[in-house]
């Protein structure tokens, strides 16, 4: 029986040596029979995450031709504001406008590939309309990056290889995480009715290790698929953080860890508009697949594989309807270049100003429109 609720991890229990054991368990769960889950207890302040979620909802208040100066097309990083409609998922436009932040870089130099293009300053509102807003989501990038690589030596742990197994694939103090804030409004301010659908986010899977999601507002709206094909509720619930496992580690453990497609509806007529703030942990561009192919993470144990055989198994077989982009697809060499070539996919507009080689392509391969970041 596939699963239909989202299980819900409390990380305090992995920071006690009597407890450790009960959370690898209901982790090893996690990761094998649903890719999704809660975190609760995450180390974070309450008082940050209420004002992360109190200005990233007060950026969407700001005139638009504020807004504007941001915009993601001014620059080839991928880093800034999206209007509405403008990020593109399973071939068809997301209701949502957003802006996307990253840890921040120094811009590349000419010698450098040009997908270092996308380690670069973020495009900040001024301090004279948001003075709190770049110290408040630079302090949460640092904070949730940490937790995020604390949290992936314990999904190591919790499939039998070294905490430390992951740590290759990460760039060290030259890490970049990127995070996103993103407004959802509802079905009437989109012009829809109470028969149709809104599509916030197409279907899609995360891309690289794991993704850490704030629900900043009451709404519902996110679902997880299970392996039978149900779309399963992610309701938002105070205190914790939505994690979803992404295809480079069901990549990297060899599919012991499932990467589980995921979607979000906009919110009905009448309800305002829904706000989430998710986090995306960086993954090392340099990396080629080649080196992944032939490193790897280490031999999972075969009681875990077998663990993972048996879910499968039990389910008919792994459902994939989404396209898997960790892989070195339309030429791509390294993490970089297909991470370069994915952004260009889900932000056509971007892509048209400085890259349209790539974008063009794309349109000859027949997938200029594909899956979120």
């Amino acid at each position: 029986m596939s699963f239909t609720s989202i299980p819900v991890l409390d990380l305090a229990l992995a920071r006690d040596a009597k407890t450790k054991p009960q959370f690898l368990s209901e982790l090893r769960h996690a990761l094998m029979e649903v890719g999704f889950l809660y975190l609760k207890n995450v180390g974070i302040p309450n008082e940050l995450f209420d004002t992360v979620i109190k200005q990233g909802k007060a950026f969407f208040d700001l005139p638009t031709e504020e807004k504007l100066k941001l915009e993601m097309k001014n620059q080839p990083s991928f880093l800034g504001y999206s209007q509405m409609n403008a990020e593109v998922t399973a071939g068809a436009a997301d209701h949502r406008e957003q802006i996307d932040l990253s840890t921040e870089h120094p811009l590349p130099t000419a010698e450098q590939p040009r997908y270092y293009n996308l380690l670069a300053p973020n495009q900040w509102p001024t301090p004279a309309v948001m003075p709190e807003f770049q110290s408040v989501f630079t302090e949460y990038m640092n904070r949730m990056g940490a937790m995020s690589l604390y949290f992936t030596s314990l999904i190591a742990e919790a499939i039998g290889i070294p905490s430390g197994a992951f740590v290759r694939y990460f760039d060290g103090t030259d890490q970049q995480h990127k995070l996103k804030i993103v407004k959802y409004p509802d079905m009437k301010e989109l012009g829809l009715g109470d028969g149709e659908q809104g599509q916030g986010v197409g279907p899609h899977k995360d891309s690289m290790l794991s993704s850490y999601l704030l629900q900043a507002s009451h709404h519902k709206g996110l679902q997880v698929q299970n392996m039978k094909g149900a779309w399963i509720d992610c309701p938002p619930i105070p205190g914790t953080l939505v994690v979803a496992i992404g295809q480079g580690l069901e990549a990297l453990t060899k599919g012991v860890c499932a990467s589980t497609t995921h979607r979000v509806l906009s919110p009905p007529p009448g309800q305002g508009a829904r706000f989430s703030i998710p986090f995306f942990q960086g993954v090392r561009g340099d990396a080629s697949f080649e080196e992944l192919d032939t490193i790897g993470v280490g031999e999972v144990p075969k009681e875990i594989k077998d663990m993972r055989r048996a879910v499968l198994e039990n389910n008919g077989g792994r459902l994939d309807d989404v396209e898997f982009t960790f892989h070195s697809g339309g030429g791509s060499k390294t993490l970089g270049e297909a991470t370069l070539r994915n952004r260009c996919k889900s932000h056509p507009d971007v892509a048209q100003r400085w890259y349209p080689d790539i974008l063009d392509q794309l349109r000859r391969d027949g997938i200029a429109a594909g899956s979120a970041y």
